[in-house]
């Protein structure tokens, strides 16, 4: 155990231009008695430790921050921070690993990576995993995003294809699919009063520039994804159902339809779910009949039943 923090201390004063006991042992989640003697144990072991005396002095390592310890490139430890990143594990030892990982390498790797983790999003409903098949390019963006890079996209919209250099904010995942948010840049800067939302999987090509792209001072990546998906959510909302569920299936289905499910009766028996059309709706709706009925509205109903009889007609042979 005690070797396992002294690797760990060893991370940090690599990591930092200096460190006291005091902020060692709240890392370390040790008295600080205990951190003083693991700064000790180093120095007894060889490790170039000096103290540094008077007002907001501490210990570092001779030469500096400069050195890697790990061993890790630069590369590395974005592909590292990457691969974190886009793991949908939300336990404990995940969310120990990224900050970690964040206070431990060595300070100038620690900027390229911060932007990684604070502009990845990963905001999918329960049950439901993202396509891996978008990873690779979900890296690319992420990579831009770590060297603050501008990205020429080759893009299918919903008006055609078309060509656009843009710079990465925000890469996130909700439901199965990845989205980006980027702006055009000016003058090396995003122009974030023109945000707009790509999805990765209509990303024809991507070619990372040479060209300086970066968010202006201030520039919050998590407002920008809340505002995107208010305002998406916002777009959806014109039909409505009513639909009665099994209660051990009402978290699932509030997790699935996100913002546009509200819960109408406290035992969790009725829940209003809405969509931008009554069809997608019923699509919807349509892979949760055997723990939901919609109780109203008729048109709901009848677009469920005439999806179900498509579907019959379509497998009648099969």
């Amino acid at each position: 155990m005690r070797a396992d923090r002294l690797i760990q201390a060893l991370l940090l004063l690599q990591g930092r231009p200096q460190i006291t006991a005091a902020e060692l042992a709240a890392e370390l989640e040790v008295s600080v008695p205990t951190a003083r003697r693991d700064l000790e144990a180093l120095s007894m072991a060889g490790v170039p430790i000096y103290p540094t005396r008077g007002r907001g002095g501490g210990r570092r390592l001779i030469g500096g921050a400069r050195t890697d310890l790990t061993g890790l490139t630069q590369s590395e430890v974005t592909s590292l921070l990457i691969g974190l990143s886009q793991n949908r594990s939300a336990s404990a030892e995940h969310t120990a690993a990224v900050r970690k990982l964040m206070r431990a390498v060595p300070a100038p790797f620690r900027e390229g990576a911060r932007r990684v983790a604070e502009a990845t999003v990963r905001d999918a409903p329960w049950g439901e995993a993202d396509d891996a098949a978008e990873r690779p390019r979900v890296a690319e963006l992420q990579r831009a995003i770590a060297a603050r890079r501008t990205v020429l996209l080759e893009y299918d919209g919903a008006r055609g294809a078309s060509s656009v250099v843009i710079v990465p904010l925000v890469v996130g995942s909700r439901g199965v699919r990845w989205y980006l948010l980027a702006a055009p840049v000016e003058g090396g800067l995003a122009d974030v009063d023109r945000v707009r939302t790509y999805r990765v999987d209509r990303i024809r090509s991507l070619v990372v520039r040479d060209d300086i792209g970066a968010p202006p001072e201030g520039f919050d990546a998590a407002t920008a994804w809340a505002r995107m998906v208010e305002s998406v959510e916002g777009l959806r909302g014109e039909a409505r159902a009513v639909i009665r569920v099994e209660p051990w299936a009402v978290r699932a289905v509030c997790d699935r339809f996100g913002a546009q499910a509200r819960m109408l009766e406290d035992d969790g028996g009725l829940i209003e779910v809405r969509a931008h059309r009554i069809d997608a709706l019923a699509e919807q709706l349509a892979g949760w009949t055997s723990v939901a009925e919609v109780v109203e509205p008729k048109e709901v109903r009848n677009a469920l039943r005439e999806l179900g009889e498509r579907i019959v007609d379509r497998y009648r042979d099969g």
